[in-house]
């Protein structure tokens, strides 16, 4: 299994391929396509990330040490960035979420080629899955 690390620089490697962020929005999209479904049961307001203009759910399983996320979202441009953050963090420890830097974000320009509604729903999944490991830290 890859590290946090590893995946990050997956995405960069994969980023660097497109010459415009047309290009970028759409390898967004098509991986927010990608998104295996979050179960309806965590379609409700309970799983809502607050902070993001769009709807995104977010659930966290503990499984063997490790956290599972799966996400859902009613905007195509936020399902592609959920999705990455999702095939990211998911399948690590809860340790290793709190620590990451995830600084793909930065280094594929992600943040300053969002408008800042979406900048500000970015920086909330970012939160969410990170108060999720906390909390099952906390559990373990």
């Amino acid at each position: 299994m890859s590290s946090i690390q590893e995946r990050e620089a997956e995405i960069i490697e994969e980023f660097s391929i497109f010459s415009d962020w047309m290009e970028k929005y759409e390898y967004i999209i098509d991986l927010g396509k990608e998104l295996p479904l979050i179960s309806d049961q965590y379609k409700t307001e309970d799983y809502l990330i607050k902070g993001c203009q769009s709807r995104v759910w977010l659930n966290a399983e503990f499984t063997d040490g490790k956290v599972i996320f799966t996400a859902d979202s009613d905007a195509v441009i936020t399902k592609g960035i959920i999705a990455l953050l999702v095939r990211v963090l998911s399948d690590t420890s809860p340790e290793d979420i709190l620590k990451s830097k995830l600084s793909f974000i930065d280094e594929i320009g992600l943040k300053e080629h969002l408008s800042p509604t979406r900048s500000n729903g970015l920086v909330s999944m970012v939160k969410q899955m990170k108060n999720y490991a906390l909390a099952l830290t906390t559990k373990k």
